[in-house]
């Protein structure tokens, strides 16, 4: 254990204490006479941790904050455990993603092709140019909805599972802290440059809510420095982003993993950034 902090002992962290956990940092209070020290497992987390420590002891609204993430319904013994009615939109964004991988067989079948940002059957794609022209005469033509299909698109079940997973774990907590409407025009945003920017690099043929997943997780993280309320491990954040370097490297085709929509997560993760920035944080939290 590292030392990082002495205070008065009249000072109350059992709150603080408790969001700790939640957080999943490792950490100890000891008492020493008339104080009471902080003691943090991994050095790596004091700075982050001192922050927050110093919002809580100044600001008001982060205590207020913290005490409604403690008490909160959607957590269990300080775990983010929500249960469907807390996220209905995730929830039925994971339904019509899980119908769409049945019915298109995981891509197999001619619906597929319907779900595709165009049909690729229909159009020369072989050039940025060309994919450019058959996206504007889809988009004339009124198929407006293939701008956002192509999230529903999955070519195998653990494809589908993984994403779920993920989508549930944080964007029930987008919806449930900062709303459903402001989860919507993240979904939209992430959506569109998403699968935009994989469309202009390689084509069609690809699918999937990664992008929209990562767009996701990039608002959460930037979004989290500001005010403090979602809970996810710092290490994801880090094993999202090596995966996706990864991804533009042979490494997933050599593994047998196939090719993998870099472009997608890529542009889902820098709109994600961009949103945390431009819309701010909700301080009001929700009883």
């Amino acid at each position: 254990m590292y030392r990082v902090k002495q205070l008065d002992i009249s000072v109350d962290l059992g709150g603080f204490s408790q969001w700790l956990k939640g957080q999943g940092v490792s950490h100890r209070i000891s008492e020493e006479g008339a104080f009471q020290v902080l003691w943090l497992e991994n050095p790596d987390h004091a700075e982050p941790v001192l922050e927050a420590l110093d919002r809580f002891l100044a600001e008001p609204a982060v205590r207020s904050a913290v005490e409604h993430h403690n008490r909160s319904p959607v957590f269990v013994a300080g775990r983010w455990q929500p249960s469907p009615r807390h996220a209905p939109f995730v929830l039925s964004i994971i339904a019509l993603g899980v119908l769409m991988a049945w019915l298109t067989g995981l891509g197999s079948n001619q619906l597929t092709t319907s779900l595709m940002i165009i049909d690729p059957r229909a159009y020369d794609w072989g050039s940025v140019a060309g994919r450019v022209d058959a996206l504007s005469a889809t988009l004339a033509s009124g198929q407006v909805w293939r701008l956002f299909t192509p999230d529903f698109l999955h070519f195998s079940w653990t494809h589908i599972i993984f994403n779920s997973v993920m989508l549930w774990f944080l964007g029930s907590q987008v919806e449930w802290f900062d709303g459903r409407g402001r989860l919507v025009v993240i979904f939209v945003i992430t959506s569109l440059v998403s699968n935009g920017l994989q469309y202009l690099v390689s084509g069609p043929l690809f699918g999937g809510l990664s992008g929209v997943v990562y767009g996701i997780l990039g608002y959460c993280w930037l979004s989290q420095r500001t005010v403090p309320r979602f809970q996810f491990p710092p290490a994801l954040v880090t094993f999202a982003v090596v995966w996706m370097v990864i991804g533009f490297t042979p490494l997933p085709e050599m593994l047998g993993l196939g090719s993998m929509a870099n472009e997608a997560h890529l542009g889902g993760f820098v709109a994600g950034l961009a949103l945390a920035t431009i819309l701010p944080a909700r301080r009001k939290r929700r009883a």
